[in-house]
């Protein structure tokens, strides 16, 4: 049944899967900044260390730099940083790598599981979310999924929102995580597409900044997301 604001009787595990460090961050970071300020775990998956995503260094050079930037953006956001271990554009999801995901997320006993969108033009992404839904179906006790968007009509696709969450009073937080990666011109970034996403999310929902979330479900009981 639907969890009202506070109605937990105790921390929730919230685990967030993205494809690149500044993915989560971007697409959820101000739902993250939420639930860690409310008093509930958030720990973020990052499946690649982002090793082809600055110009001119080398993929170790890069993964240094970039797994640097994800930890101090989680310690704005009040999470937990676990690096699965795949390589930035040379992703693979088969069966080892999806019982090795499994087994990482069984770990970490999520009762809350945020993952990308499958739908996206980026194979790294698509690949985050695959695991993260062949890891899903897998364990044996389910946290609720919820997918989120990464730059919508560019990479994610078809992104129509169910739920959504009012992120206004942690968006700065949230900005100040993305502008953490500096290797990636965060602020950029989101001033071209991730405050235009709030904003048109917010407008969709009746609020000022929001972000959105598709849940899957059998029964599409669930009106908000969990412990928000």
């Amino acid at each position: 049944m639907p969890l009202a604001p506070g109605a937990v009787a105790r921390p929730l595990n919230v685990v967030c899967v993205g494809g690149h460090p500044d993915d989560p961050e971007s697409g959820c970071g101000g739902t993250l900044a939420r639930y860690a300020a409310e008093g509930h775990r958030v720990s973020i998956v990052y499946l690649t260390r982002g090793e082809r995503g600055v110009e001119g260094k080398s993929l170790e050079e890069a993964a240094a730099i970039r797994t640097a930037e994800a930890e101090a953006a989680c310690r704005i956001l009040g999470a937990k940083p676990i690096f699965a271990g795949q390589v930035d554009g040379d992703t693979e999801v088969n069966s080892a790598r999806i019982e090795a995901f499994r087994k990482l997320l069984a770990a970490e006993a999520p009762d809350v599981l945020l993952a990308h969108w499958p739908i996206d033009s980026h194979a790294d992404h698509q690949a985050a979310s695959l695991l993260a839904m062949r890891s899903y179906f897998a364990l044996r006790d389910r946290p609720v999924l919820y997918f989120f968007e990464v730059n919508s009509g560019f990479q994610s696709m078809g992104f129509q929102p169910t739920h959504y969450v009012d992120i206004l009073a942690v968006r700065e937080k949230k900005k100040a995580a993305l502008f953490a990666h500096r290797s990636q011109n965060g602020e950029q970034i989101y001033r071209v597409h991730h405050e235009v996403m709030e904003n048109y999310r917010g407008r969709e929902s009746g609020l000022k900044a929001a972000e959105g979330f598709v849940l899957l479900t059998r029964d599409g009981k669930m009106d908000r997301l969990p412990g928000l």
